[in-house]
């Protein structure tokens, strides 16, 4: 089998200056952004959600319960606000994989966002109780791209320290559990091979998921508050009735979640 063995063989090995500066800021593209739609500049709320799954942000259409944001500038995304017992959350849809959900975090950054949740299904590797729950993820292997370009070559990404230690007993209260544990990330879910799943097993992986290790290798570099959750719900659909949540598709069991790690954080 051949294999990858320098950067000429593989563009995503070759040296990186991660200390360099970036020509090309997300500030520039959302005044782009604001110039050719005529956007007044209004900052987002402090707390952003990102909805992979995009059952949160329909919740909120359908129902009536969140506001569509009038500033947001994002080219590829709207933002939905909700009201969580005093706590305004900005939630965007459908940022699936690590570099469309950086590419919104960074975003969300440049326009007032101080605290970044991502909340996204996952499918369950090593069981840590009956699904549905959820899982704070403190670590997330690194088998995907865009952290290589946030951070120097590694294994994982993790959690920032004083970011986990405010989340210390904050979700006790919950009636859906939140356990801590580490998940693999991955940008090709449909090759979760044996071989693959067993090696995260084998690793005490609790879960597959696409987008954490480049948030927090992003955290990382930008100095951001980032939490990712995962939704256990599934076993990559290898038994019947996979992909669960829970009543309104677990749109309340997140939110909830949301509130909570936003509360401790900002605390």
């Amino acid at each position: 089998m051949p294999r990858v063995t320098s950067p000429d063989d593989h563009p995503l090995l070759a040296a990186k200056d991660h200390q360099a500066p970036s020509l090309f800021e997300p500030a520039n593209l959302l005044r782009e952004a604001r110039r050719q739609r005529g956007l007044e500049t209004i900052p987002v709320p402090r707390v952003g959600m990102l909805d992979p799954d995009g059952d949160v942000v329909r919740h909120l259409q359908v129902t009536g319960r969140g506001t569509r944001h009038e500033g947001w500038a994002c080219y590829h995304t709207e933002m939905w606000t909700v009201d969580l017992d005093g706590i305004e959350v900005g939630v965007v849809g459908m940022a699936v994989g690590g570099p469309f959900a950086v590419l919104v975090a960074e975003q969300l950054a440049a326009s007032g966002c101080e605290l970044l949740v991502s909340v996204t299904s996952a499918g369950r590797i090593r069981p840590l109780g009956a699904t549905p729950y959820f899982v704070l993820i403190d670590r997330a292997l690194r088998d995907e791209g865009t952290s290589a370009h946030y951070v120097a070559p590694g294994r994982w990404s993790s959690l920032r320290p004083g970011v986990q230690k405010r989340l210390d007993g904050a979700f006790d209260h919950l009636p859906e559990p939140v356990l801590t544990g580490s998940s693999w990330t991955t940008d090709a879910p449909y090759r979760e091979t044996r071989t693959a799943i067993a090696a995260a097993e084998a690793e005490g992986i609790a879960c597959v998921e696409m987008e954490a290790a480049s948030l927090y290798a992003y955290a990382e570099a930008r100095d951001a508050d980032v939490v990712c959750l995962a939704h256990i719900t599934n076993t990559m659909a290898t038994a019947g009735d996979d992909f669960e949540k829970g009543v309104d598709n677990g749109v309340h069991d997140a939110l909830d979640v949301v509130r909570a790690a936003a509360a401790a954080a900002l605390a």
